[in-house]
């Protein structure tokens, strides 16, 4: 495993984080409490001793899991949360509504000064911790001024409930209001072969302030694994189910991609998934890439992906191939 400064912090991150939406049920169509648990401490066995989680991912299941699997090993991992996304008022902006386990929520974006403190109690209290490593706001709440939030993540830095600040999902000109704000260590946005939307200029903007960039959904929520099989079908909540390339008339262009990273894995003794997450973390700019995992054969595969260096000229391969596949057509049943 490599290990990476995040941004100008004093955190040292591995460059293959354990992502835990997943271990919250939510949107996934269930999980195993006990097996998800082990695949965490696999993980951490295996060199990602960096775990990001937030409260949203099973209304707090996610982040009591963490805590369960950290338990005993708090002073080998590097422990990311977030604040932001509530569920249990009606302040700031809708975000959207949504089902979970028979129960309705109405999730909101809040990033006021009460509500980050609020949040990052309920966080620590859920975590079973003292401090949390890397503290970040889930989403920009445009009903509370920059400065308020900022203010309250330096506060909670001063008290020493959390080490470092970061963002996610935020635009390239609060990136650098925050900058000037706090000290922001890292941005956590999307970015994947198939999702290169940052590239254009969140991703110049954070090398310039060196600020650490954790993508997430490497593996475009696993349809980037060399597992997608033009018959597998994504039930519940999974929110696999109405992807744009699950669709009829994309998933199987897709398998076609994905047959010819296959090829350039087999050049590594590696899996597709692999050679995905390596060229994710390898982009200049990229700090981590945050990927999923079930169980403890996906956690030790994952952290297995930064084993070798890919060349250039497969690096290169794999971007031409997923421009050459274009955008998924719309509207299509399947």
């Amino acid at each position: 495993m490599q290990y990476r400064q995040l941004g100008d912090s004093d955190l040292q991150v591995s460059v293959v984080v354990f992502g835990a939406w997943a271990a919250g049920g939510w949107m996934w169509g269930g999980i195993d409490d006990e097996e998800v648990v082990r695949a965490m401490r696999a993980a951490v066995e295996a060199g990602s001793t960096t775990l990001d989680t937030a409260p949203i991912y099973g209304f707090g299941h996610s982040e009591r899991l963490v805590g369960e699997a950290i338990r005993g090993m708090r002073d080998r991992v590097i422990l990311a949360s977030k604040c932001c996304l509530r569920w249990d008022t009606e302040e700031g902006e809708l975000y959207f509504r949504t089902k979970f386990e028979g129960r309705s929520y109405d999730i909101h974006k809040l990033l006021s000064k009460e509500s980050i403190k609020w949040e990052c109690e309920q966080s620590l209290a859920r975590l079973g911790v003292e401090t949390i490593d890397l503290y970040q706001c889930h989403w920009e709440d445009p009903t509370t001024p920059l400065e308020e939030t900022m203010e309250a993540l330096v506060e909670l830095r001063e008290e020493g409930k959390i080490r470092a600040i970061g963002v996610s999902n935020f635009s390239p000109a609060n990136i650098r209001k925050c900058r000037e704000l706090g000290n922001l260590a890292s941005n956590q946005p999307r970015y994947n072969p198939l999702r290169r939307d940052i590239e254009a200029e969140v991703l110049p903007v954070c090398r310039d302030l060196n600020v650490g960039i954790l993508a997430y959904s490497p593996l475009e929520h696993g349809l980037l694994s060399g597992k997608l099989t033009k018959d597998r079908k994504f039930k519940g909540d999974d929110l696999r189910r109405n992807h744009p390339w699950t669709q009829r008339g994309n998933r199987g262009r897709l398998i076609q991609v994905m047959e010819h990273i296959e090829e350039i894995a087999h050049e590594y003794s590696a899996t597709p998934a692999q050679v995905v997450i390596n060229w994710v973390l390898s982009e200049p700019g990229i700090t981590a890439a945050i990927v999923g995992a079930r169980t403890e054969k996906q956690a030790r595969e994952n952290a297995d992906a930064a084993r070798f260096e890919m060349a250039e000229s497969h690096r290169a391969d794999v971007r031409r191939l997923f421009e050459n596949l274009g955008e998924p057509k719309k509207r299509l049943l399947g």
